[in-house]
């Protein structure tokens, strides 16, 4: 059975950091794209970071690039989002999720294993 488990969430000041982690079970993770998404109340979901199964490619959604850096170790089955400069509009429950194919962009349907979430919440 495949787990997607977040953590690094809580609560911090504009202009912040926070590093979210993200670990997988049940799945060779070395051979995974992975991402990082995320939705506030009432918006939809949006693709924060994504990164080929070798970390080669990465894609930033603009309105994280320069402030955000997605990493992954993949002999310890982990990647890795550091925040920086980090901005009241960037509160929202951010998602992990995995799939076996890598298609340049973050598109949630693409994706095929979830977490449960975790919240990052920016005050001001």
């Amino acid at each position: 059975q495949v787990q997607v488990v977040e953590s690094g969430g809580g609560m911090v000041q504009a202009g912040g950091s926070l590093r979210l982690s993200c670990t997988t079970s049940g799945l060779t993770f070395g051979t995974y794209a992975m991402g990082w998404f995320r939705q506030a109340p009432g918006k939809e979901r949006e693709g924060v970071s994504c990164i080929s199964w070798s970390g080669g490619i990465t894609y930033y959604a603009d309105s994280v690039k320069g402030r955000f850096t997605l990493s992954r170790d993949n002999a310890k089955n982990t990647l890795f989002l550091q925040m920086n400069s980090l901005k009241p509009e960037d509160t929202a429950m951010y998602y992990c999720a995995a799939d076996l194919v890598f298609g340049g962009v973050c598109r949630g349907y693409e994706y095929t294993y979830w977490g449960q979430g975790t919240q990052v919440t920016v005050s001001s």
